[in-house]
């Protein structure tokens, strides 16, 4: 598709709609002027062929952009800070994907930001439940990855009182000063979540951080 590729992202529809910030349905071009994030000052970011395969569609990639994604993704949106790089993804069907990397100025204070981001992520079904009393939220914990300072993965099921069923899957990796989120989704539930796949993606992601 080339410099006209198109990525598929899915806009806040209400509090469970901040899933669709990773499990989308509506088409939408990659902004022309975007802010891409200079190649010497970035880590490495998952390009489509290694983020869990779709089982009928190519995966295609946005650009590498500075500052935080519009809209923030659910669960860990309100903790990134400005100086966040991030990347979409998206397949022809139902199912998006998002790194978000940050590099901090300290290993201490990416340490302490991964720590925060995993506390908001295990926060996340009871905060999406009390502010939206027609969704019902469950959360899972798929334990850590041992690749570099580490990475934990998550997996998040909404599902609204009219219908709609959303899974998401979740990762916080740590390289010595930079901290990378890894977001997927589609929807459905626990059963269509991509766990394995997801776990190596995760492993990827943090190896190419730098």
């Amino acid at each position: 598709m080339g410099e006209t590729m198109q990525i598929r992202a899915r806009g806040i529809r209400t509090t469970v709609a901040a899933l669709a910030a990773v499990a989308g349905v509506a088409a939408v071009a990659v902004p022309a002027a975007a802010a891409t994030a200079p190649a010497s000052d970035t880590p490495r970011f998952l390009e489509p062929a290694e983020l869990p395969p779709h089982p009928t569609s190519p995966w295609y990639a946005g650009p590498v952009t500075a500052g935080q994604p519009d809209p923030l993704p659910v669960c860990v949106g309100e903790a990134l800070p400005s100086i966040a790089t991030h990347r979409s993804y998206g397949t022809e069907f139902d199912t998006n994907a998002q790194q978000i990397t940050v590099v901090e100025r300290t290993e201490q204070r990416a340490k302490d930001f991964a720590a925060l981001l995993r506390k908001d992520i295990a926060g996340c079904a009871e905060k999406l439940m009390e502010q939206d009393p027609d969704l019902t939220a469950t959360q899972k914990s798929y334990g850590r990855l041992n690749v570099e300072e580490g990475a934990h993965v998550y997996g998040l099921h909404t599902a609204s009182a009219w219908g709609s069923s959303d899974i998401g899957l979740f990762s916080v990796g740590r390289d010595s000063r930079t901290v990378t989120v890894v977001l997927w989704g589609q929807m459905g539930n626990f059963q269509h979540a991509q766990v394995a796949d997801f776990k190596k993606t995760t492993v990827t992601a943090v190896n190419k951080l730098y």
